[in-house]
């Protein structure tokens, strides 16, 4: 039977690939400024300076747009809680702890460069955004919340996986941020804002990139192990934004509308990472490692399902609002 690694033993061993993946990073990372992409002309004092406050008609946004830049805001926003995460997994020494340094310094410059662009251009409440943020940053977010409750995790003991969760995590999540943020900006109908978002979207595939790279190198170390942290993830995966104020009802704007939803999580995030990391073709895992992989691929099957009746529902929704407009449209 083989011995799971422990969480010191795979950062040991994978501190030369965290290292030669540092440096690819840093070699292709762009240097940016929040400042550059925000009309900074387009703002005015609200009423505490002796302006006026906030109204919804001098929002240039649609309801979409809006929900989707509140909901990437509120999620870069929580960068505290990714940071602790990380770091208490990672490490703080060589290049672990470079990377983890790096990362939550060129995240924390997406919420800067968003929340100005939003406060300046009086996209959206001010108010209200604040509020959501007090909550969302005061409640955190624990990526491995759900797998220790579920019922299904591969890993029965959790208290030395959390590395291998997640670096997984991360790899998915990242991926799946750049699309929502790229989408975003493309329904702002805002030139300005897609730059912005373009521009953002690029940092998260680096990153995605970087954790990627770590969790292929993890999965030729520790096959079986690793596999088990990755059907976990797959299996439980949220959001990171999940539970922040009004959630369910921009999440549910966002894919009616083509900016997140099912098919794009499993088309355009869950398996062209799974095919980089050749999960389902790799003969390197044992009878264990090969249930784990059975499983996965259950879960997926039940996934394409889901997105089938998904869009089956928004198909029909789309419709119906689509002839109510035209209903109101024709009267006199």
């Amino acid at each position: 039977m083989v011995r799971n690694l422990t969480q010191l033993e795979l950062l040991l061993e994978l501190e030369p690939v965290a290292e030669s993946n540092v440096h690819r990073h840093l070699s292709m990372a762009k240097t940016w400024h929040p400042h550059d992409y925000v009309p900074w002309d387009a703002g005015r004092n609200f009423a505490a300076l002796g302006g006026t406050d906030w109204d919804p008609a001098q929002s240039r946004l649609s309801e979409v747009a809006r929900a989707a830049m509140v909901t990437n805001l509120l999620t870069e926003d929580n960068l505290p809680s990714y940071h602790r995460e990380i770091a208490e997994n990672f490490s703080s020494d060589g290049a672990w702890g470079t990377w983890v340094g790096r990362w939550t310094a060129e995240e924390n410059r997406h919420g800067i460069a968003i929340r100005d662009y939003l406060v300046v251009t009086r996209a959206v409440d001010p108010v209200a955004l604040e509020r959501a943020r007090m909550v969302h940053m005061t409640n955190g977010y624990d990526a491995m919340k759900l797998v220790r409750e579920s019922d299904k995790a591969s890993v029965v003991d959790l208290a030395d996986s959390g590395f291998l969760h997640s670096v997984a995590y991360v790899t998915f999540q990242e991926l799946a941020t750049r699309v929502s943020h790229r989408n975003t900006g493309k329904v702002c109908e805002d030139p300005v804002a897609d730059r912005m978002l373009a521009r953002i979207s690029a940092d998260e595939n680096l990153h995605m990139i970087f954790y990627r790279n770590m969790c292929a190198a993890a999965l030729d170390l520790a096959p079986d192990q690793a596999l088990e942290a990755i059907t976990d993830i797959v299996c439980n995966f949220q959001m990171p934004g999940a539970g922040m104020p009004d959630w369910r009802r921009n999440g549910v704007l966002m894919a009616k509308h083509g900016i997140y939803d099912l098919r794009q999580h499993l088309d355009d995030v869950v398996m062209p990472v799974l095919r980089k990391w050749n999960v389902f073709d790799r003969n390197d895992f044992t009878a264990r490692g090969d249930r784990v992989r059975n499983t996965l691929g259950e879960f997926l099957e039940k996934l394409r399902n889901d997105c089938a009746r998904f869009e089956e529902q928004r198909d029909r929704a789309l419709a119906r609002e689509a002839r109510k407009r035209d209903l109101v449209g024709s009267r006199p």
